[in-house]
C-alpha cells in the first residue's frame, strides 16, 4: 500500500514538472522583459527571473489551474522585485569635498569618475528605448511596475491588482500619476535632443 501511495505521488510529481516546464518554456521571455523592466538592468533582470520561476516551482502545487499563468507569475516576481528592494542597504549620503575617515583614523579623500557621456554612449542615448528605460528607471517603485504592467504588458486594472496586492482604484492612481511622471521626464528628454 505504502509503495502505490509513493508511485501515485511520482506520477504527479513528474506531471507538474513537465506542466512548469511547459509553462516555463513559453513565458520566459516574457518574464525576463517584464523583470528587465523592473530592475533597469540585465544581470538583475536575469536574477530577478530566476528567482521568480523558482518561487513559481516551489509553490506551483497551489496554483489554481483555472487563473492565468502570467498574473500569478506577475505577483510573484512583484513580491520578489519588492524583497529585493527591502534587502538593499540604505544608501548613506556624503559630501564629496568630505574626507572618509576609517576605524583606525586613516583618512582618503574621494575619486570623482569623469561623468561625460563618451562617443558611444552619446549614440546609444538617441535611442528610444534607453530614454524610456532611463525614464522609467526614475518613477517610484509602485508607479514603475503599474506602467509596465498596464502599458508594456497590456493586464487590466484588476489583473495589476491581483499581482500588486492592491485594489482597482489604487492602481488608476498610480497609472495616472506614474503615466504624468514619465511624460515629464520624456518631454525633458525631448527637449535635450532637439
Amino acid at each position: 500500500m505504502v509503495e502505490l501511495a509513493e508511485t501515485v505521488s511520482n506520477i504527479a510529481h513528474s506531471e507538474n514538472r513537465r506542466e512548469f516546464d511547459a509553462l516555463v518554456k513559453r513565458h520566459h521571455k516574457h518574464a525576463y522583459n517584464i523583470a528587465y523592466r523592473m530592475a533597469g538592468n540585465h544581470a538583475d533582470a536575469e536574477d530577478l527571473t530566476q528567482e521568480a520561476f523558482i518561487r513559481a516551482f516551489r509553490f506551483f502545487g497551489q496554483y489554481r489551474r483555472d487563473l492565468p499563468f502570467e498574473s500569478w507569475l506577475y505577483k510573484i516576481m512583484s513580491n520578489a522585485f519588492v524583497d529585493r528592494l527591502r534587502r538593499k542597504p540604505k544608501v548613506k549620503m556624503r559630501s564629496l569635498d568630505q574626507p572618509v575617515v576609517s576605524a583606525d583614523g586613516d583618512s582618503q579623500q574621494f575619486d570623482v569618475a569623469d561623468t561625460a557621456a563618451g562617443p558611444e554612449e552619446c549614440v546609444l542615448s538617441l535611442e528610444v528605448d534607453s530614454n524610456i528605460q532611463a525614464a522609467l528607471d526614475t518613477l517610484p517603485d509602485a508607479f514603475r511596475l503599474t506602467v509596465i504592467y498596464a502599458d508594456i504588458e497590456g493586464l487590466s486594472y484588476e489583473e495589476i491588482a491581483e499581482a500588486t496586492n492592491t485594489n482597482v482604484g489604487t492602481v488608476r492612481s498610480r497609472l495616472h500619476r506614474g503615466r504624468r511622471l514619465l511624460r515629464n521626464k520624456l518631454k525633458k528628454y525631448a527637449n535635450q535632443l532637439f
